[in-house]
């Protein structure tokens, strides 16, 4: 099932808030009534009582009207007439309106997505919407992807709830099912990202994902432990994060070198000064030396492998290379890109 983000008021609440009006209008009703009890004659001719009062409003408000209690007083039938018989219209506009609430949200919900489907093409899909999914979520936004180009997929619903409050679009149900993830369009993505609670459940996620689009779409997956990775590599994922070792070796640098996590807790945190940044190279930076830049730049991306700047390979700067450097990434500051 897929959840869009919320732009009104839900339809349940809706036909909450209307439900009281409507029960708040009947209280006022039996009040106006029962105060003015003498007005009234049943057909037993023995008085209104509480309950009376109440079956006179109901009945009269739902037009029902069974005549069985009558306005017999001059000012029992003004008070119809100024009060129940507007009352009664106001009645029926709640139940009304309450009904074209819901079949406007209905018909809304459909044209959007159907739309959604006509136009998402190149977005990214996050398989988990945990602490890893979240982060990961926020780093693409941070550097200028869409909401809009965002798919969630959860089975949490706490997560979908999450996801869906932060304006994203999600779709509930386990990636590890190829018909979730048809429904998320994956054939159309850029990439899959894959954050999972464990590591069984992403090697399946990434079997599927690359079943699908025939390992056209990047897979990006996160292991928990380093023994899984090589595993999530055959299974078809393009570049495996290892959490655990990642968070050990910055725990032995916070031993070892204090200084060293935090330039890396600096560069890992948006608004903190430092980001890291890739771009393309441009035509007049082509033969020069990646140390003449103006940026920063600390390794070159070429056809697919990372050189470092003391490679000999890395010396100079060729055409379809992609420059890899530290930005400046204060919120005062404008980012360094082509």
């Amino acid at each position: 099932m897929i959840h869009f983000p919320a732009v009104r008021q839900g339809p349940l609440r809706a036909i909450s808030s209307r439900l009281g009006f409507a029960v708040a209008l009947v209280v006022v009703i039996v009040i106006v009534i029962y105060a003015d009890r003498d007005g009234y004659r049943d057909v037993n001719e023995d008085g209104l009582s509480l309950l009376d009062a109440f079956y006179y409003a109901v009945v009269t408000l739902s037009t029902t009207g069974y005549g069985d209690i009558t306005p017999v007083s001059e000012s029992a039938r003004l008070v119809n007439v100024l009060v129940i018989t507007p009352a009664r219209v106001l009645f029926l506009i709640i139940l009304v309106g309450t009904t074209l609430e819901v079949l406007t949200d209905q018909y809304r919900n459909n044209l959007r997505l159907q739309r959604w489907r006509k136009r998402v093409k190149n977005h990214v899909i996050v398989c988990g919407y945990g602490t890893k999914g979240r982060a990961a979520v926020g780093t693409l936004l941070e550097n200028g992807l869409e909401k809009g180009q965002v798919v969630v997929v959860e089975t949490n619903p706490g997560a979908l709830r999450q996801a869906t409050s932060d304006g994203l679009v999600t779709i509930e149900g386990s990636a590890t099912r190829s018909g979730v993830l048809k429904e998320a369009r994956v054939e159309d993505a850029r990439a899959v990202i894959i954050a999972t609670d464990s590591d069984d459940a992403s090697v399946l996620v990434t079997l599927t994902v690359r079943q699908l689009t025939s390992g056209k779409v990047s897979i990006i997956a996160a292991a928990r432990e380093a023994e899984n990775a090589p595993l999530l590599r055959q299974s078809g994922a393009h570049h495996v994060i290892v959490s655990s070792a990642t968070a050990g070796r910055l725990l032995g640098l916070s031993t070892t070198a204090p200084p060293l996590i935090e330039v890396v807790e600096d560069l890992l945190t948006p608004g903190q000064g430092m980001a890291l940044a890739m771009r393309s190279a441009r035509r007049d930076e082509v033969g020069s030396s990646p140390r003449e830049l103006t940026e920063l730049v600390i390794a070159i991306f070429r056809r697919g492998k990372v050189l470092s700047l003391a490679d000999p390979e890395g010396h100079t700067i060729q055409t379809g290379d992609m420059v890899v450097y530290v930005r400046d990434d204060r919120p005062e500051s404008i980012p360094a890109m082509p």
